[in-house]
C-alpha cells in the first residue's frame, strides 16, 4: 500500500469512527428529548479542542453545522485550516459555525470576531465594549476587501452557577468565569444596545461536583426572565457529555459535546 493509500483509508476509518459516536450522541440527545416531552431537540455544538482541523472537515462532512473552541490562539488556526481544506477539496470556503465557548479575554475580541458566529462567554460589561469595537473594525475590514458585510455577533451569556463560596469549590478547576445571576439584567441591556452584537440568551457550566440538575433548572428560569424583556434572547447553551440529559430535561437549547464524539484529548508532543 502506498503512502498516499494509507492515508486515504486512515482518514476513512477517522470518519467511520466519528460517524459512529456522533450517531451514538445523537440517540442520547433523541431519547433525552422524549423522555422530557419535548417537541424539538437542541442543537448539537460539538466541541473540537485539541482535534485537529481535518476531524472538523469529517465532522462537517458528516453534516455538524456547528463546532465550539474554548481558546483563540487554537480556534483562529484552525479555522482558517478548515477553510484551507475545503479550498483544497474544491469545497470552497463552506464549513459549520464556530462558537466561541471559553473564557475570553477582551484583548482577543479583535481575532475572535473574525471566524466566530457566537461567543457563549460574555461575563462582564468590559468584553461587550471590546466585542462591540471589534466588530466595528471587523465590518470595515470587509468593506476596505470588497467583502460583503458579516452578521451581527450572536452573544450569550454566561452565568455562574456554583452555590458555593469560591473557598468552598473544589481545588484545581480554576475560574470557569460567568456573572452572577442578578447581573444579568444589566449586561442584557448592554449587549441589546451595542453596535455589533445580538444578545441570543445565557450559558452555564454545571458546577463541578454537585448535581447539574438544580443548575440548570436555574438557568432556565433566568432564561424566562431574560426572554421577558428580550424576546429574541431564546438560546439556552448548557450540557456537555457528562450530563446533557439533564441540560435537555432543563430546556437547553444547545448543548456543548466534546469527548463524547471526538474521543479523548490527543496527546500532545
Amino acid at each position: 500500500m502506498s503512502e498516499d493509500e494509507m492515508g486515504k483509508s486512515v482518514g476513512e476509518g477517522r470518519t467511520a469512527e466519528l460517524g459512529r459516536a456522533l450517531e451514538a450522541v445523537r440517540r442520547r440527545i433523541d431519547r433525552a428529548v422524549a423522555d422530557a416531552g419535548r417537541a424539538s431537540a437542541p442543537r448539537l455544538v460539538v466541541v473540537t479542542k485539541f482535534h485537529p482541523a481535518e476531524d472538523v472537515r469529517r465532522l462537517s462532512d458528516l453534516g455538524v453545522e456547528d463546532v465550539g473552541e474554548n481558546r483563540d490562539q487554537e480556534a483562529s488556526a484552525k479555522a482558517a485550516e478548515v477553510d484551507a481544506l475545503a479550498g483544497a477539496a474544491g469545497r470552497g470556503s463552506s464549513g459549520p459555525t464556530w462558537h466561541f465557548i471559553g473564557q475570553l479575554q477582551s484583548n482577543k475580541a479583535k481575532s475572535v470576531v473574525q471566524y466566530a458566529g457566537a461567543v457563549h462567554s460574555v461575563d462582564r460589561a468590559s468584553l461587550v465594549k471590546a466585542l462591540s469595537a471589534a466588530m466595528s473594525r471587523e465590518q470595515a475590514r470587509r468593506r476596505e476587501a470588497g467583502w460583503g458585510a458579516r452578521r451581527d455577533l450572536d452573544c450569550l451569556i454566561q452565568v455562574d452557577l456554583d452555590p458555593r463560596p469560591p473557598h468552598e469549590r473544589p481545588a484545581g478547576i480554576g475560574s470557569r468565569g460567568g456573572a452572577q445571576p442578578d447581573e444579568v439584567p444589566a449586561l442584557a441591556e448592554r449587549i441589546d444596545a451595542a453596535e455589533g452584537l445580538a444578545l441570543r440568551g445565557l450559558m452555564a457550566v454545571a458546577p463541578l461536583g454537585l448535581d447539574p440538575g438544580p443548575a440548570f433548572r436555574r438557568l432556565r428560569e433566568l432564561s424566562v426572565a431574560l426572554v421577558a424583556r428580550h424576546p429574541g434572547a431564546t438560546w439556552i447553551s448548557a450540557g456537555m457529555s457528562q450530563d446533557l440529559e439533564q441540560a435537555v430535561a432543563a430546556g437547553a437549547t444547545h448543548l456543548r459535546v466534546g469527548t463524547d464524539v471526538l474521543g479523548p484529548r490527543p496527546e500532545v508532543g
